[in-house]
């Protein structure tokens, strides 16, 4: 009823418009060699706003009510024209993988035993056919994935050039130009560093260098600070795992208690704030690929059943946690699986290029 009413008011505003600049006209032509000028004559100031204020806002101000064609016709006009995104795909989520293995081994406990290293686990990552974490995850990235990160790669173009961006995507290979250069490992070296400083402060057999301290002083870990108080009890730092049974390979930052839960840890850096997990994009997946992965890995005694990303921040903005129960946990599972499986499919049809990327 509303509705209706509102779109009565407009045609009236419609029709009032006409005779309003129809009277102004004819008042122009009698009285032009007096004035020498036409009077600009606002057609709103015609409407009675009392009588209809209270109408209107009730009409603005409700939400949920259904819209008929003609409302909406009203509404592209005050409004501009319907944004009409399509819903996102759900099919994925209801897919089950058709190659169940579980995340989990029945026969490892959580809980640290008196065979457990004291000193952090850093096996080295060996380079080989095996298709690592962080390929499988690229090689299989959805439409809109690809979108944002052909996006992120022509901005880094326009930023870095050709040239300096081939040596971000290079680990920092020989670039003739040195302004481009020093800007490209620049960037690059971020999260490296990050990584490095970390490493030293939870290592109890690292020393700090200088190089070290001035690391300490960025401000990524300014922005992990609060987190690392509730970081205790390390069990590997920079160690690679292997699924033998689904065969990949990664390398994992650190294994460590988080407010007093082993977890399976990933540092992140971003220049935006990331305060959802949705944000953090595949993250979860690499994390549940590589917790899978070491605990059926024959290198680790122990298990781990949860995931925590942090989000880190250059101008020493408070991280971002984000913590993955168990169930959490396994419900990231399952889709990692799914898109194992497509690569193992694509991989069969021979459809997998290179990667650009490396683990």
């Amino acid at each position: 009823m509303k509705m209706k009413l509102f779109q009565t008011i407009c045609r009236q505003l419609r029709s009032s418009k006409f005779s309003v600049e129809s009277a102004a006209l004819v008042a122009f032509s009698t009285s032009s060699y007096s004035c020498g000028r036409k009077k600009k004559v606002n057609p709103y100031e015609e409407v009675d706003q009392e009588k209809y204020s209270n109408l209107v806002q009730s009409v603005l101000s409700s939400r949920g009510v259904a819209q008929t064609p003609g409302s909406v016709e009203e509404d592209a006009l005050l409004c501009g024209p319907v944004s009409k995104h399509k819903l996102p795909n759900q099919g994925e989520d209801r897919r089950v993988p058709q190659n169940w293995f579980p995340i989990f081994n029945p026969e490892r406990s959580d809980k640290p035993n008196a065979s457990d290293p004291s000193v952090p686990l850093k096996i080295p990552l060996q380079r080989n056919v095996i298709p690592s974490v962080t390929r499988v995850l690229q090689q299989t990235m959805t439409k809109q994935q690809v979108f944002l990160l052909e996006r992120w790669k022509q901005r880094m173009i326009l930023e870095l050039g050709e040239d300096g961006f081939k040596e971000y995507t290079s680990s920092f290979h020989v670039c003739d130009h040195v302004y481009v250069k020093n800007l490209a490992r620049d960037i690059f070296l971020q999260g490296k560093r990050f990584h490095e400083a970390l490493e030293s402060i939870l290592s109890p057999q690292e020393t700090l260098k200088e190089r070290d301290e001035n690391l300490l002083k960025s401000g990524y870990i300014e922005s992990v600070q609060h987190i690392l108080k509730d970081v205790s009890g390390v069990r590997a730092l920079e160690s690679a795992v292997q699924h033998e049974t689904l065969n990949y390979i990664g390398l994992l930052d650190c294994v460590a208690e988080y407010q007093g839960k082993l977890c399976v840890i990933d540092w992140k850096t971003s220049e935006k704030p990331k305060p959802f997990i949705q944000s953090t994009f595949d993250n979860p997946l690499q994390v549940v690929a590589y917790m899978g992965a070491m605990n059926h890995d024959t290198n680790y005694s122990f298990q781990v059943q949860c995931g925590l990303i942090v989000v880190a921040y250059k101008d020493g903005s408070p991280a971002h946690p984000h913590f993955m129960d168990a169930e959490l946990c396994s419900q990231y599972w399952a889709k990692w699986l799914l898109r194992l499986e497509e690569y193992t499919e694509k991989k069969k049809n021979q459809n997998i290029q290179k990667p650009e990327y490396s683990e």
